[in-house]
């Protein structure tokens, strides 16, 4: 293949000069669009993943697919904080749409059960535009020192240094090779959806009958010879194979994972054993750099005002365009610092009490947990060890060797 060339979704050679080419489908919608018809059903999902397939740039081997969902955050990101700085209404409307925008996407991808890239070309890219206004607009003005600079790099180095170990294995489960082929194929057809509650035997096929619950692989409970009494182990009838206690299946990455809490949207990954550590540094060093960003922004925007005074008044802030475009940053970082604070306060908690997401809201689906802290926490009682013996527990994850029992592989 020359750079320009590539192989669509349907097997066949194609160029990138004829993306215009061979469009029924939207042929069709525009014309029934037109005459106000509707579309027949799956017309939409075929012109959807045809221009998903078209869209590529050229590369020495061929065509490479870019995924439709980098691409919002960078474009939209910069426009709308450079009209919310055009004036403070603007930017109060825009800085109050954008969680809601966000919110609801989370939602309808979640409600689909897909995995996409927005979430994290979200974040990075918010990360790298925020520290480029900062240099662009915040240093030229005198008031930063060189060594604030370099404090504030190194903060922001980290976070992505911690962020990048977090992107790896979260300590997956292996799956049984007699049944990689099948695993690939299911993952293929979304048929990720839930599993069997296998009460009444258990096959390879997967004719298992059951329920999903949250879309988690949940399989009938059986003691192993090898673990201590009390301590369960649940059949998978996704991965085919024995999960440890604490392991989950998660309906995204369609894989099974030690100690699993969550499947975080930000990483597009899952959190479990391997990673868990990783992604609660990621965050600390987010929040520490974004706060040490925020108040040497509103230090150099708002002179004569404590930080948290300048952030809700500062007169000046809209007097020129650079002030403007600064002060419309900080108040993006903050409102993303108070969601990331958030996650990081109930993962603090969580780990004090030794549980997990996942155990969480099983619990409160049933009924088996107590709701602490105002309901922040939920304490299922199971694990908890006392706070010292929860964080000693939480800081040791991944240290050992991991060590698979007959039953891990079937």
């Amino acid at each position: 293949l020359c750079c320009c060339e590539y192989v669509d979704r349907r097997g066949e050679r194609n160029h990138l000069a004829a993306c215009c080419c061979d469009c029924e489908d939207l042929d069709e919608g525009c014309e029934r669009w037109l005459t106000c018809k509707s579309l027949p059903p799956g017309a939409l999902e075929r012109i959807v993943d045809t221009v998903a397939d078209r869209v590529r740039i050229p590369w020495f081997a061929g065509a490479v697919k870019v995924n439709l969902s980098l691409v919002p955050p960078l474009v939209l990101l910069p426009v709308l904080l450079h009209v919310a700085a055009l004036h403070f209404l603007l930017g109060l409307v825009i800085l109050t749409s954008l969680p809601v925008v966000v919110l609801w996407y989370y939602y309808l991808t979640h409600r689909r059960k897909e995995r996409t890239l927005f979430f994290l070309s979200l974040g990075l890219f918010s990360l790298g535009y925020m520290y480029y206004v900062f240099l662009q607009e915040v240093v030229p003005r005198g008031h930063v020192e060189y060594s604030q600079v370099v404090t504030l790099t190194c903060g922001l180095v980290l976070m992505l240094a911690a962020l990048s170990y977090a992107k790896k294995d979260p300590g997956y489960l292996p799956i049984p090779a007699n049944d990689l082929k099948s695993s690939h194929q299911g993952l293929s057809n979304k048929s990720i959806r839930g599993s069997s509650n296998g009460l009444h035997g258990i096959t390879v096929s997967g004719g298992a009958s059951g329920r999903a619950v949250n879309g988690e692989a949940k399989g009938y409970s059986r003691m192993s010879a090898e673990e201590p009494e009390g301590v369960k182990k649940d059949w998978c009838t996704k991965c085919q194979l024995v999960r440890p206690a604490r392991a989950g299946h998660c309906r995204l990455c369609g894989r099974c994972v030690r100690r699993l809490d969550h499947h975080c949207v930000w990483i597009n990954s899952c959190v479990g054993e391997q990673n868990h550590q990783a992604f609660i540094l990621a965050l600390s060093f987010f929040m520490l750099t974004s706060v040490y960003g925020i108040t040497l922004t509103l230090h150099t925007v708002c002179r004569d005002r404590t930080p948290f005074v300048a952030l809700f008044y500062c007169p000046g802030a809209y007097s020129d365009y650079s002030s403007a475009l600064s002060f419309t940053c900080v108040w993006y970082c903050a409102i993303v610092t108070a969601g990331m604070g958030y996650i990081l306060v109930i993962q603090l908690l969580n780990i004090s009490y030794n549980v997990t997401e996942r155990e969480a809201r099983l619990a409160l689906r049933d009924n088996t947990g107590r709701r602490l802290l105002g309901g922040l926490v939920i304490d299922t009682g199971q694990y908890n060890r006392g706070f010292l013996c929860n964080w000693g527990h939480f800081l040791s994850l991944g240290s050992s060797p991991l060590q698979h029992s007959a039953e891990d592989i079937v």
